[in-house]
């Protein structure tokens, strides 16, 4: 355990150094909050994508399989595509609506693409990502403190306030910049371990003559069917329930949309799009092999909360200093979204809120400073919640991801592709989205269909209907002229 420890530490030790060493390239605030557009498109890719997976891919949804079977495949499948289509088809557009608009956050690009509605749309943008991403970053200090209990026997309270301090100081120090690379190095961390750890639990399976398919067959009924034994109208719940984490990656992940914004130009976007494709294929494979495989080695009903398994696995399967290198990897998902979620909620108050919706005037060097007061803030609030919360990582992240991404994703796009959306299409779409998922989550409802699919299509409904509603003036004027003619 000696060993593992020391690895860990070394580790924590390099991250700190590589987030001092490029927070120095931080000097304006548009460097602190989107790298000041001069980061590669590799970089940018890693860093979406460790940001977009975090302690949820390697700990939740590994349990999640665990407790499912065949079934939980249709969850990777709809992130799959869901970052496919956002880097192929979004990740550009971003760039150029960034680049013409000349903004910092997506929720100042909302608000400077319907003018008249700017500071409404920036305060209700703000708060929505404000209030649900703080929960996320609480999930991503709950994971850091069960990996920590899991491994040295820390007691939980004690591994979240660790990471606490760890992600507190990288985005302090430099902001976007150093996120981005710390997160570079971390998504390859999270790489090694989802693909060593497969390997070596299928060798032990064939080494131990045991086997997966009679294992998914003893578990219980649904576990060996990829639609879980179901039929008829079940089916179709089952399979959008799982396949609805599509919704949040269509543009409405601040903290995913950052990395889009961030890009140079096309190339560079080409060049993010084959990185980030091919760590998805290779990451989500191995997180879904890793439940089943666990299946296999574990009996149902063996573990008192199921998203320890990766780590347990870890030290079942490994010698200790290999086990020190890939338990790094869950920390460092911890670390990348956290860090990421905490620099969004950051933008959101100091650019959005103080700067543009309160009209602040204030210099790069105060913006900075405030922003940096935000991060400490915000990660002492996610450090609360973290240790006030016992829901399970897989749940929690699965409302942020309903209250922010199925949101503001309808929002984006019709942004991007509909030339009628106005502000008030905008202000009713955030509204009924953040309402929705409140109500939706409180109920049974929840239960029934989720509300990441329920989300996404009430948002975009409302947004289609008081666009329609209410125009914006120079849509009136556009119609006017348009029926004059005739």
């Amino acid at each position: 355990m000696s060993i593992i420890l020391i690895e860990f530490i070394l580790y924590c030790l390099v991250i700190l150094a590589i987030g001092y060493y490029f927070s120095k390239k931080s000097k304006t605030h548009s460097d602190f909050l989107l790298g000041g557009k001069k980061l590669p498109g590799w970089a940018l890719a890693f860093s979406e994508r460790a940001t977009g997976e975090s302690a949820w891919l390697l700990l939740g949804y590994t349990g999640f399989v665990f407790m499912t079977g065949l079934s939980g495949v249709w969850v990777a499948a709809g992130i799959a595509i869901g970052i496919l289509f956002a880097w192929l088809f979004l990740a550009k557009k971003f760039m150029r609506e960034t680049n013409k608009y000349n903004v910092l956050t997506l929720p100042d690009y909302l608000a400077v693409r319907f003018g008249d509605k700017a500071n409404i749309i920036r305060w209700l943008t703000s708060i929505l990502i404000a209030g649900f991403l703080m929960f996320y970053v609480g999930a991503q200090m709950a994971g850091a403190g069960k990996m920590l209990f899991t491994t040295f026997g820390m007691p939980p309270t004690a591994g979240v306030i660790l990471a606490t301090i760890i992600i507190i100081i990288i985005a302090f120090a430099g902001g976007f910049i150093s996120v981005v690379w710390t997160d570079m190095i971390q998504s390859i961390m999270m790489l090694i371990t989802l693909v060593v750890l497969p390997i070596v639990a299928l060798i032990y399976i064939n080494t131990n003559d045991l086997s997966i398919s009679q294992s998914l067959a003893d578990a219980g009924n649904s576990y060996n069917h990829w639609f879980g034994g179901l039929t008829g109208f079940a089916v179709g719940v089952l399979f959008f329930n799982n396949f609805s984490w599509f919704f949040g990656f269509l543009g409405g992940q601040p903290q995913l949309s950052a990395r889009f914004m961030a890009l140079k130009n096309d190339k560079e976007a080409n060049q993010g799009s084959v990185v980030a494709i091919i760590w998805t294929v290779l990451a989500y494979s191995g997180a879904f092999l890793i439940g089943i495989c666990a299946i296999a080695m574990y009996s149902q009903g063996s573990f008192a909360d199921v998203e320890i398994i990766l780590p347990t696995m870890i030290l079942d399967l490994m010698p200790p200093w290999i086990a020190g290198i890939l338990l790094a990897g869950i920390l460092a998902a911890i670390i990348t979204t956290a860090d990421s979620q905490l620099m969004v909620v950051t933008s959101s108050v100091s650019e959005d809120i103080i700067h543009k919706a309160m009209g602040i005037d204030l210099t790069e060097k105060q913006l900075i400073w405030i922003s940096r007061a935000s991060v400490v803030f915000f990660g002492l609030v996610g450090m609360t919640i973290a240790l006030v919360s016992e829901s399970l990582l897989y749940l929690v992240v699965s409302w942020a991801w309903a209250g922010v991404g199925c949101t503001l994703s309808p929002a984006i796009l019709m942004t991007f592709f509909w030339k009628r959306y106005s502000g008030a299409g905008v202000i009713a779409t955030i509204l009924a989205g953040l309402i929705s998922t409140l109500i939706w989550i409180s109920t049974p409802l929840e239960g029934m269909i989720t509300s990441k699919f329920s989300t996404f299509f009430i948002a975009l409904i409302f947004g289609i209907v008081f666009s329609l509603l209410m125009p914006d003036k120079d849509e009136k004027i556009e119609l006017g002229t348009t029926e004059e003619a005739l």
